[in-house]
């Protein structure tokens, strides 16, 4: 019976894809609360302004091995004053070998930001109220469909510059 096992395994396709995290961290953080402390004594009724983006980029040196940094940028106001901007860049380092491109796209703007950025949020929290202002918990993000919106954007772009080029010919 082992011997079938064995056979069944060395016939099985050898696997090479990998994609492991090797390390996540704060890469930089800022907060600011410029027009503290009057803004303390404003009814807390803001407007909060959200921004996100993500990039990647190869090490040096290290075959497969890939920075990647999710940026979040929080700003909220009060009556057109700013109460606090907070900004943080979460990051981690991951081995990715043996992916095509469209798949290296996708491990890069989906899931590695979803693994990213529950620290990100948990920092974001955390400096805002030691900012002394209530906690924000930002809402959940579905990067699976931030990302197929940024390929159909960029799919789109593409369309209307080979129309543009072509209109000039």
């Amino acid at each position: 019976m082992a011997k079938k096992d064995d056979e069944a395994a060395s016939a099985a396709p050898e696997v090479k894809n990998e994609l492991t995290i090797q390390k996540i961290y704060m890469k930089d953080c800022s907060f600011e609360a410029p027009n503290a402390p009057g803004i303390f004594r404003l009814d807390w009724q803001p407007e909060v302004n959200f921004e996100l983006a993500s990039d990647s980029s190869k090490m040096e040196g290290d075959e497969g091995l890939y920075e990647v940094v999710l940026r979040i940028t929080v700003t909220a106001k009060i009556q057109q004053k700013i109460a606090f901007l907070m900004e943080v860049h979460q990051a981690g380092i991951f081995t990715v070998k043996d992916f095509n491109e469209e798949q290296m796209k996708y491990i890069f703007g989906s899931i590695c930001p979803s693994i990213l950025f529950p620290y990100a949020r948990e920092t974001i929290a955390s400096g805002v109220s030691h900012g002394g202002f209530p906690q924000l918990n930002l809402a959940p993000i579905n990067f699976d469909a931030v990302f197929a919106q940024q390929m159909q954007k960029q799919q789109e772009e593409a369309e209307s510059k080979r129309a543009g080029d072509a209109a000039l010919n």
